[in-house]
């Protein structure tokens, strides 16, 4: 655990100190080492269970892979931002990556706390960076709008979980999550395990988000940085599922009532985004919408409260994780030589850059889930274990598949295949664009081979 969160802190001063020349070289190779050490995890003799660092942290097949995640976007972070900082003052370029390290830091040990405290402060940690990174280096003024939306939503959400965790400490005398699932649930009203459920939940719902307070996700996507799309998409949405599920150890069947209500909403939620994508002419904020869609997949799958879900929530965070982040760089890529992120206009990319037409098939493949993909398993899963809750969820469902491929093809014939509008000379990919997304596609084959990486024990 420390010999990549001590390092992870490192490089916030090694950001200030190295030459300006080697400066994202260094800061990329050192990240990329610390992503390549992070592998050592999944090899841990005891990662059946949770595997008690300290008093504070812990590691379980929950909570590792979600962290290897993270430790791997972070060079992909630095490379995807390079060519947008190139020509600004050296003191902002090592102020962005001296960000990114910071929130990396704030992630892993959100994901590494056993302590609700300690991860109420860790979740809280990453919206200063997240909101520096939008409103500082986004590219227009509605940045500061965009930053006015993530801050009051998540804030607003994560006010009644700080009241919920402080009653569970007055009431329980600790607020370790597994001493929750040892200890004897007292006997409480209805009223109380409801409202406390709810406070708690809420903040994770916000976050993911579900549908109905997901505004804040599309304004933050589109105004936010690449770095910041790639660390939103990718981890920070995570966080909600991830103490979605952290919570299934404090409540089990007390708030059965309230379950049907919220698989109802979110279940609606994903099919009326997926719906939304086909109007969307920000290819950007298409992909948000995308988001949106998948993590409302998330919640169905973790509130029905089953094995088959639970696996198949950690498959599509972990494949939508990747997916979205490699969609938003291709985005980022048309964005560079176009100044525009209007759909209609990024058209006829496979004229100017044919190979960057390949990675736009690889990556809309994978948002559809086309077989052997890790996405389609997590959703032929997802479909078992809404199946096995109520069958009257499978045409829903279906429907949601079919819609994502739609608008998936949709997004790829406009942007690569049409015809171009008005003949313009666009300068060629570069190297580290298809270093770039090559990494984002490497563990997604890799975990083809072996998607039981994924699977909690």
């Amino acid at each position: 655990m420390l010999k990549v969160l001590t390092p992870t802190l490192m490089l916030i001063p090694a950001s200030a100190l190295l030459h300006q020349r080697t400066l994202f070289t260094a800061y990329t190779s050192f990240a990329l080492l610390l992503a390549t050490i992070s592998l050592t995890w999944l090899a841990h003799p005891n990662m059946g269970a949770m595997t008690h660092i300290s008093n504070t942290f812990t590691l379980d097949t929950i909570s590792v892979p979600l962290m290897i995640m993270s430790c791997w976007l972070l060079p992909l972070m630095a490379m995807a931002g390079q060519y947008r900082l190139k020509n600004e003052p050296i003191i902002n370029q090592r102020m962005f990556l001296a960000i990114i390290a910071f929130l990396q830091t704030a992630i892993i040990i959100t994901f590494s706390a056993t302590e609700l405290t300690m991860f109420y402060i860790a979740f809280e940690t990453t919206l200063p960076p997240t909101l520096m990174l939008i409103t500082r280096w986004g590219a227009q003024a509605d940045r500061l709008e965009a930053g006015t939306y993530f801050i009051f939503y998540t804030l607003a959400a994560s006010l009644p979980l700080l009241a919920a965790l402080l009653y569970l400490h007055k009431t329980h005398m600790h607020t370790t999550i597994p001493l929750f699932s040892l200890s004897m649930p007292k006997p409480t009203p209805y009223w109380e395990n409801t409202l406390l459920w709810l406070a708690c939940t809420t903040a994770f719902l916000v976050k993911l988000p579900l549908y109905g307070v997901h505004l804040w996700l599309p304004k933050a996507h589109v105004e936010a940085p690449i770095a910041g799309s790639m660390v939103l998409a990718a981890v920070l949405l995570k966080l909600g599922g991830y103490g979605i599920i952290r919570l299934s150890h404090i409540f089990t069947t007390q708030t059965a009532a309230l379950i049907p209500p919220l698989m109802s909403i979110a279940l609606w939620g994903s099919i009326m985004a997926n719906i939304i994508c086909f109007r969307q002419t920000d290819l950007k904020s298409m992909i948000a919408y995308s988001s949106v869609s998948h993590m409302a997949m998330v919640i169905m799958t973790l509130m029905s409260n089953t094995p088959l879900g639970l696996a198949s929530a950690m498959m599509l965070m972990i494949a939508h994780g990747l997916t979205s982040s490699m969609l938003f760089c291709l985005a980022n890529t048309a964005y560079e030589r176009t100044n525009t992120r209007t759909l209609v206009l990024t058209a006829g990319m496979q004229l100017t850059l044919p190979l960057l037409t390949t990675w736009w098939l690889i990556a809309a493949l994978m948002n559809m889930a086309l077989p052997p993909t890790t996405n389609m398993l997590a959703e032929l899963f997802a479909l078992l274990a809404m199946y096995s809750w109520t069958p009257m969820t499978l045409v829903p469902i279906l429907l949601n598949t079919v819609l994502t491929a739609c608008y998936s093809f949709y997004m790829f014939i406009t942007a690569v295949r049409t015809a171009p509008t008005e003949t313009t000379q666009l300068c060629p990919s570069h190297t580290r664009e298809h270093l770039l997304l090559a990494l984002h596609l490497l563990p997604l084959i890799l975990l083809i081979a072996d998607p039981t990486l994924l699977l909690p024990q």
